[in-house]
């Protein structure tokens, strides 16, 4: 039997949670929106993959390699917004409580750490699904042993 990794784009669910979800807040004003979004995610393909093993990825802090080969690399998108940040930490611990590795390295995208994850995988005899929107994933769709799925049409 083939093993099953599920690879979470972890920023691709922290944004869509947050754009998603009515605004939130704890009684103290702090925003709780994106934190919710992202926990009932992160239980649902849980629950509905049982004994596989999930990984989350997460965009790092700070600037990418790219950036650094290409000034205007991403250059004209906006800012996180601090509503959104406020709710980082609580969001990845989450995800250790619930069991979901967090895999998060400076200078690199998540969608290099995904692809890098996919071909090592791979390599041991995973079939890998990752869930994310982002469609630039979907370049690593072509091997048969890799599948993408949106947990927002499920």
């Amino acid at each position: 039997m083939k093993k099953n990794l599920y690879i979470v784009d972890g920023s691709s669910y922290i944004y869509r949670a947050f754009h998603a979800m009515p605004p939130l807040t704890t009684s103290s004003g702090r925003p709780t929106g994106a934190i919710k979004g992202v926990s009932n995610m992160m239980m649902n393909l849980k629950n509905e993959n049982d004994g596989s093993s999930i990984v989350t990825v997460f965009d790092a802090k700070g600037k990418t390699f790219r950036s650094d080969i290409y000034s205007d690399y991403k250059a004209n998108r906006p800012p996180m917004p601090d509503e959104l940040r406020l709710q980082l930490d609580p969001i990845k611990s989450i995800c250790k409580a619930i069991g979901f590795p967090i895999v998060e390295i400076e200078g690199v995208e998540a969608d290099d750490v995904i692809a890098t994850i996919v071909k090592i995988a791979k390599e041991e005899g995973y079939s890998c699904v990752i869930s994310s929107l982002d469609k630039d994933l979907m370049q690593l769709v072509e091997d048969p042993a890799v599948s993408m799925i949106n947990t927002m049409t499920k």
